[in-house]
């Protein structure tokens, strides 16, 4: 099922970003993905999306520092050129963050400009540079939070920007309606991943405990998202628009 269809995820090395890349292996689509500093685990999401019939290629990017953003994407336009003959790509999904809890009373504003830098403004001014160059027809994916619909106490500062991310991602249907870019937000609930340290997958209590919340009795798994996220690339997803969909298995209902 090859496809000459190309997708960008940033932060594709590990975790949630891993699975997507080789989900959307699985439907035919060429990946490229971003990772922070762990060359060797990117190069093999590389390897891991090549076996499945597609190619990718991996790109470093640090979504904190926005004065990258420019010469990032040069570097984009330049790769897709060379490797996937390829003047504009059909799917952005902003996905790289980091989670940092944020208690009232005890967090540095440095803290706040950190998660601020990553969670709200890459997204946004990731998306402005790369717009121009997203074929007509094609997606947006942004990742949200649980959180942003329900609460753990320390966590405002993150729940609360992803509640932005969701709320941008209406404004970006909106104005790309009138090119049939589609613009979606996937709210992923507690997944096991080394995110924000592994503590759902490496801490039994904690696990148990965001089980014990869920309906459908678990916490999630990597692949729960990538699924959905590789689906709002395809055309079977092509009157979704505008929506926020928490993927948490029924997560504090």
């Amino acid at each position: 099922m090859k496809t000459n269809k190309l997708a960008l995820i940033t932060g594709g090395s590990r975790g949630l970003g891993r699975s997507m890349a080789n989900k959307l292996a699985e439907k035919g689509i060429n990946v490229v993905i971003t990772y922070h500093t762990n060359k060797t685990e990117a190069d093999k999401v590389v390897s891991e999306v090549q076996s499945k019939g597609a190619e990718a290629v991996a790109l470093p990017l640090d979504v904190s520092k926005s004065e990258t953003f420019e010469a990032f994407v040069a570097e984009l336009k330049n790769t897709i050129k060379s490797k996937f003959n390829a003047e504009k790509i059909d799917f952005l999904v902003n996905n790289a963050g980091i989670g940092l809890p944020t208690p009232l009373g005890a967090t540095e504003v440095s803290v706040i400009d950190s998660l601020t830098n990553i969670h709200f403004k890459a997204p946004f001014l990731l998306t402005q540079l790369i717009v121009p160059f997203l074929n007509d027809g094609g997606g947006i994916v942004n990742i949200s939070s649980g959180l942003a619909r329900f609460t753990a106490p320390g966590y405002s500062v993150y729940g609360s920007l992803k509640a932005a991310v969701e709320q941008l991602s209406r404004y970006l249907a909106k104005e790309l309606g009138s090119r049939q870019i589609r613009v979606n937000c996937v709210a992923p609930g507690a997944i096991e991943t080394d995110f924000g340290g592994g503590a759902v997958r490496d801490n039994a209590d904690y696990n148990k405990m965001v089980a014990d919340a869920t309906a459908l009795g678990r916490a999630g798994l990597p692949d729960d998202i990538g699924d959905v996220v590789a689906f709002l690339c395809t055309d079977e997803s092509r009157w979704i628009n505008g929506q926020r969909i928490e993927v948490s298995g029924g997560t504090n209902l």
